[in-house]
């Protein structure tokens, strides 16, 4: 349902703003052809610099209603990487750099953030911004734990907080035709979707038994050890630690590439299925792989799988394949007939998507909840791996049936002071 709450921000704001109205209007705050007006602008904090934030970067800055004002980065070169970028689009030096992101969630100017950190912070940092009332584009998977992800979402909820998770596909139109076939009913009964975790060896889980020298520690304004470990358990400083090919691959800091890629592939599976507020009932361990049963009969298959990712749906009466390098196939073939599709997994819709929302109070094309559930699908089939066995899970009390062993895998002790 449409959400149109006006935050208590949004609204103090706007009174202010009306109490306190200038006899001067500046060119600036009046807009031109080609810059809205401050009043129709969403001013941006981003948090987490690095990687994946590059390419959101660019998205959001390519928005002339998007005025990103300020970066927050625990390394220094990423910081300085990212002040430089957002300096070089507005021709000038105004953007500001903070090591905490608590300095950055206490402006008052500052509308909404793009969370790109590592996995491991997704669900603390969403929920300290929401509670300094600020909207949220998160990067996936947005939890570590199944519980996290709960949190999260009632959170939301909570602070009437515009959340948009950065799966991208859903705002990709050949991923949200192939859905549409799915749910339309021109496949017939939907019968069995595929979702691609990609080949074991790139991020295989396995690193939480390796121990690493400790290094040197750099000092706070070059890297901030105690703040990048942020919720994870306390360990020596080792530069290894910081690399993504170590980290994605640790049950303290992400799922590997069954919640990287799976978060994606697996969140249009729950789509096409109509379960953005549910998860499977029974996962089972078959041929290397997790397949999961959906209380509606459908069975969920997480096949291992090459670039390009991709996914599958298949019902009685047809099946449709579409991946990132644009590729589609369907049976029958008049499935696609006159459809055109472009190449890549381009974000422009999604981030325009979330801004718009942030100005209509909508809720966006991946809400918290169904993001949390296709987390969590794929934190469960983990979690049928580690313990190398049949698991039967309730997705209303998002615990397992009948088996505190397997509970107690749901969540995870949070060091403080970054904890929620």
């Amino acid at each position: 349902m449409p959400n149109n709450k006006i935050t208590r921000r949004a609204f103090c704001r706007s009174a202010a703003a009306a109490a306190a109205a200038p006899y001067i209007i500046t060119s600036s705050a009046l807009g031109n052809a080609d810059k809205p007006a401050a009043s129709e602008r969403v001013t941006l904090g981003v948090i987490g610099c690095g990687g994946r934030a590059q390419s959101d970067m660019t998205s959001l800055l390519a928005n002339a209603d998007a005025q990103m004002v300020a970066v927050c980065d625990v390394q220094a070169n990423k910081r300085a990487g990212a002040k430089n970028k957002v300096d070089k689009h507005y021709g000038n030096t105004d953007c500001e750099t903070y090591i905490d992101l608590r300095e950055l969630l206490a402006r008052d100017d500052i509308d909404a953030v793009l969370i790109a950190t590592g996995d491991n912070w997704h669900t603390t940092a969403s929920i300290w911004a929401a509670k300094a009332g600020k909207d949220i584009y998160c990067e996936k998977p947005m939890s570590v734990a199944v519980s996290e992800g709960r949190a999260l979402c009632d959170t939301m909820e909570r602070y009437g907080t515009i959340f948009q998770c950065g799966t991208q596909r859903r705002s990709v139109p050949r991923f949200a035709y192939a859905v549409e076939l799915a749910q339309s009913g021109k496949l017939g009964e939907l019968k069995t979707v595929y979702a691609e975790k990609a080949p074991a060896v790139w991020f295989k889980l396995g690193h939480h038994q390796i121990t690493l020298p400790p290094e040197p520690q750099p000092a706070r304004d070059v890297v901030d050890w105690d703040a990048w470990l942020g919720p994870a358990p306390w360990r020596p400083f080792n530069k290894e630690i910081m690399t993504r090919k170590f980290w994605m691959a640790h049950r303290d800091f992400a799922g590997g590439m069954l919640t990287e890629w799976g978060s994606h592939t697996a969140d249009l599976c729950q789509w096409a299925n109509n379960a953005d507020d549910t998860t499977p009932t029974e996962f089972e361990l078959a041929e290397g792989t997790v397949v999961a049963h959906y209380e509606n009969g459908v069975k969920l298959v997480f096949e291992e799988g090459e670039w390009p990712l991709h996914v599958r749906f298949v019902g009685t009466e047809g099946m449709v394949y579409v991946d990132d390098d644009g590729n589609m196939e369907a049976e029958p073939k008049s499935l696609l007939a006159d459809q055109k599709f472009g190449k890549g997994y381009p974000q422009s819709n999604h981030v325009r998507n979330f801004l718009d929302c942030i100005k209509s109070r909508r809720k966006p094309i991946a809400p918290a909840e169904g993001a949390h559930r296709a987390n969590s699908t794929c934190q469960v089939a983990n979690i049928c791996i580690q313990l190398g066995r049949s698991l039967k899970y309730d997705p209303v009390t998002e615990r397992f049936e009948g088996d505190p062993t397997a509970d107690r895998k749901l969540s995870r002790a949070m060091r403080a002071p970054w904890c929620f």
